[in-house]
């Protein structure tokens, strides 16, 4: 069992309480949710993943902040669950606690379908990825395996209702919500007065993963870049927690390593081709960038070079080399050139 960090409580500037729990959302991976007091009616901030021992470490948290930390908290004063973005370390838990709360559900409009027509989801984006898979070059037994990786965590989860939508124009009890599209089409910042939470679109370490539109719409790094953008220009924001990893006390600085580390994977792109001297389809160049990646890692690796790829592509920095075989074929492994 992952080691669990504490419980922590945050203040924004205009006097709202702000509880980080941790739950281990997926084995040796913890993931935070978040509640909100004192802005309007209590408010918990994503749900873990609802797998393994996820749920429990919810329960437990919600149980301490009135034990531990004195609040006049019950689990059925939780009235509204917010989900930041359709990812299952995020929404998994959401049956769950409505069950237990009767708490009404938003999240974006673009994440809707991810709830609300669960099981329709992942049988197309199975699909869509099979299709990149094949067109990225992978083999069929290494199509298999990831796609069997790719389900496997997802079978316990089943749809429930939306109540309401997570609406930039709408601010709620004054949350304001900050729609950034890139890591996951229907991703959400939330702004608590002066503090952003951020869910996966800004970690303090790590990069966040990102896929290519080509899979699904809303992804990539294009989109990616204009929302780091746009979180860039709301002044003042003092304080960021996140999905993961530590609070950010700078994210304006922040924003710039990780576009500037995106930008550093774009050109490792330019070099593997470079250095390859012939045409190359995204999964070879995934082997020449991540050589050592084991498991469900390869998928990570094949789409986060498939968004470098199809990025510097949409951006006129490589061509497609072997047309005459696109043309031919259903779906044949597009091999890339610089352009």
């Amino acid at each position: 069992m992952a080691s669990m960090p504490p419980i922590e409580r945050f203040e924004s500037g205009g006097g709202a309480r702000i509880y980080r729990l941790p739950v281990e959302a997926f084995p040796q991976f913890i993931a935070y949710c978040y509640v909100v007091l004192g802005m309007g009616a209590p408010t918990l901030v994503d749900t873990g993943s609802g797998f393994g021992n996820s749920s429990d470490h919810l329960l437990a948290g919600l149980a301490a902040l009135a034990d531990d930390f004195g609040e006049a908290l019950a689990l059925t004063d939780i009235r509204r669950i917010l989900v930041s973005h359709g990812h299952i370390d995020h929404f998994g838990g959401v049956a769950f606690m409505v069950e237990h709360t009767g708490a009404a559900v938003g999240i974006h409009e673009i994440d809707r379908r991810v709830l609300t027509a669960y099981e329709e989801r992942v049988i197309v984006a199975t699909k869509d990825l099979r299709v990149y898979l094949e067109r990225a070059g992978v083999s069929e037994k290494l199509r298999d395996s990831v796609l069997e990786m790719y389900g496997f965590a997802k079978k316990h989860v089943r749809s429930v209702p939306v109540d309401f939508a997570l609406d930039e124009d709408t601010p709620l009890d004054g949350l304001r919500f900050i729609h950034t599209p890139g890591h996951c089409p229907g991703q959400v910042c939330m702004l608590v007065d002066d503090v952003l939470l951020s869910a996966d679109h800004i970690l303090a370490r790590t990069t966040p993963h990102q896929a290519p539109e080509s899979i699904t719409q809303y992804t990539g790094l294009g989109h990616y870049f204009e929302s780091l953008a746009k979180v860039q220009r709301i002044p003042n924001i003092r304080l960021t927690l996140a999905g993961h990893e530590e609070p950010i006390t700078d994210v304006y600085s922040r924003i710039d390593e990780i576009r500037a580390s995106h930008e550093r994977k774009l050109e490792r792109v330019r070099e593997a081709l470079r250095a390859a001297g012939t045409p190359l389809t995204i999964s070879q160049i995934s082997k020449v960038m991540y050589p050592d990646r084991h498991g469900y890692e390869v998928l990570l690796a094949l789409e986060e070079v498939g968004a470098h790829v199809e990025y510097l592509y949409q951006h006129g920095h490589l061509s497609v080399c072997n047309l005459d075989e696109v043309e031919r074929e259903v779906n044949p492994a597009l091999q890339y050139g610089l352009a």
